[in-house]
């Protein structure tokens, strides 16, 4: 059954490949992202691309709680009209305070989302490159996987 799949994926990967090709450049060719690339932040983030995962997967997990914080805020300040000062400064100190933990949580699991996506990379493109390549196996190729015997299989055919 595998033998039979095989083609249909190394048929289907270089369509894969092209369309990715192609939002790729669509992406690249984007006037803001050419002008933000431009910018000395986004050079910097160019030059370091695990802290710009890390920044952009800390904006996508801390969007909901500054909303919900930020919509506090404006709950208890229109209390706050009604009468209620004391438990605005309270609320908010609170909700400051909660917001600061939710939000060094947030950090730290930004840090490993991205370091478990760039570990995840780098073992699926070292299977790819070694697993999947047409090419033979030769004993001088840089694969780990390929079938080479260890120092002590060669001492027992000795």
């Amino acid at each position: 059954m595998s033998k039979e799949e095989n083609p249909n994926i190394s048929r289907d990967l270089p369509d894969l490949q092209r369309k990715l090709s192609l939002l790729m450049d669509s992406i690249q060719n984007n006037a803001k992202v050419v002008a933000l690339m431009k910018s000395p932040v986004g050079q910097c983030l160019d030059r370091h691309p695990f802290v710009a995962l890390t920044l952009l997967v800390f904006v996508a997990l801390s969007a909901f709680p500054v909303a919900f914080f930020l919509f506090l805020v404006v709950f208890t300040s229109l209390a706050a009209f009604v009468g209620v000062m004391l438990l605005e400064g309270l609320v908010i100190s609170v909700g400051g305070l909660a917001l600061l933990c939710v939000l060094c949580g947030l950090g730290f699991v930004s840090l490993v989302i991205s370091a478990t996506v760039i570990a995840s990379h780098v073992v699926v493109s070292s299977l790819i490159n070694c697993g999947l390549s047409s090419r033979p196996q030769n004993p001088s190729s840089n694969c780990h996987l390929a079938g080479k015997p260890t120092d002590s299989e060669g001492l027992d055919q000795e």
